[in-house]
């Protein structure tokens, strides 16, 4: 292997002791191949399986942790008892080939597709539609106290349920326009109780789930188990999340005893909109502000060996790769062997049995142009 790689497959050890065998994670990616009452499909597990012999961690695509929360067609969902075993075939599937398992939690909020919610009913912070996305448009129903009570308690039997399917830790999803942005953002939360109102109010929500968690992780886990949160750092919408917004919360979430923070961007190198005076990245930022407090996972258009190499210069310990580790699931391998120049990255159409991509998924990727490299 060339020596400039060697900080991708250091170990990495969080506090809690848990270990990782490398620094480059698989991003969590819907992959709509689940069955209709939200269990795990073989398809699936094989899917995982080819890409946990290289990395050190697998993070799951988003389960639901309510029935309304369903945000994709073929999601598996993590909302009910009976869906345990199912859970456990995954976490089987992606351990035995040596990464760890982190099972994604999350509630679609108004993003959800009414046709996959109970009654057709979409819910969130408040009845102000979106701008974007399947359900631009339609106006949800705004949660009450007791509702949203519901929801976080949701988020802990989640959370219970990876535990007792060996999953090594769940990362809460606060990120992409979901349910718990949607209480962090001016657009979709104009809540004037304990939820809404100023920054600090509207993280009411958030740090609710993540206490939750805590809590529940702290009763049922008999060994360490990885708490992560995933954030966006901005939107497009007027008003929406700014990056000094962000910056407010992340200074937050680094002080709640969370093993991760996980950015979600398109790009590790771009810059902040609005809401700062700089020409720092968005990643500079972050790692400005957050300090050593807890490990900031980087993901976005990392393709090649060097593209990681200069992810980890800016100061990010570990590294997510999405669409990538989709493309060449041997990513890691190769360049562990000397062979990253043979490192594929864009998409060869003819090649979804090799890469062991499940149909749906497969059919969503080459049906949109311009979301993965090389489809046109």
């Amino acid at each position: 292997m060339n020596q400039k790689y060697n900080a991708l497959f250091e170990p990495f050890t969080f506090e809690n002791g848990i270990e990782l065998k490398n620094r480059i994670m698989m991003a969590p990616m819907t992959n709509f191949s689940s069955n209709p009452d939200g269990s795990v499909t073989d398809a699936e597990v094989d899917y995982y399986a080819r890409r946990s012999k290289g990395v050190g961690t697998v993070i799951t695509a988003c389960a639901n942790v309510t029935a309304n929360g369903k945000g994709f067609k073929g999601e598996f969902g993590s909302h009910r008892d009976d869906l345990i075993p199912s859970l456990k075939q995954l976490a089987t599937g992606i351990k035995k080939e040596g990464a760890k398992a982190i099972l994604q939690i999350f509630h679609g909020g108004r993003m959800c597709p009414p046709d996959l919610v109970p009654d057709g009913q979409i819910v969130s912070a408040s009845s102000v539609p979106a701008e974007q996305g399947q359900t631009k448009g339609i106006v949800p129903k705004e949660l009450s106290e007791e509702e949203i009570k519901e929801i976080v308690d949701a988020f802990g039997e989640s959370a219970r349920r990876a535990i007792e399917a060996g999953f090594d830790g769940v990362e809460i999803h606060g990120a992409n326009t979901y349910l718990i942005q949607q209480f962090f953002s001016p657009h979709s939360n104009r809540r004037e109780d304990r939820y809404g109102g100023s920054v600090e109010k509207r993280m009411t929500f958030p740090l609710e789930v993540i206490e939750k968690v805590k809590n529940v992780v702290a009763e049922h886990a008999n060994e360490p188990f990885i708490i992560g949160y995933r954030f966006s750092p901005e939107e497009p919408e007027t008003p929406g999340i700014t990056m000094d917004q962000t910056l407010q919360l992340v200074d937050t979430l680094a002080d709640q005893g969370l093993d991760y923070l996980h950015v979600s961007l398109m790009d590790f190198t771009s810059k902040p909109r609005r809401g700062v005076d700089t020409d720092k990245t968005r990643v500079e930022l972050l790692i400005e502000t957050i300090g050593n407090r807890v490990p900031l996972i980087g993901v976005g258009s990392i393709y090649s060996a060097d593209d990681a190499v200069k992810a980890m210069e800016m100061g990010l310990p570990l590294l997510a790769l999405g669409r990538e580790i989709i493309i060449d699931p041997d990513w890691v391998q190769k360049i562990q062997n000397g062979n990253e120049e043979d490192i594929a990255t864009t998409l060869d159409k003819s090649k979804q049995d090799e890469l062991v991509v499940p149909d749906p998924l497969w059919q969503a990727i080459v049906n949109t142009p311009g979301w993965f490299p090389g489809v046109e």
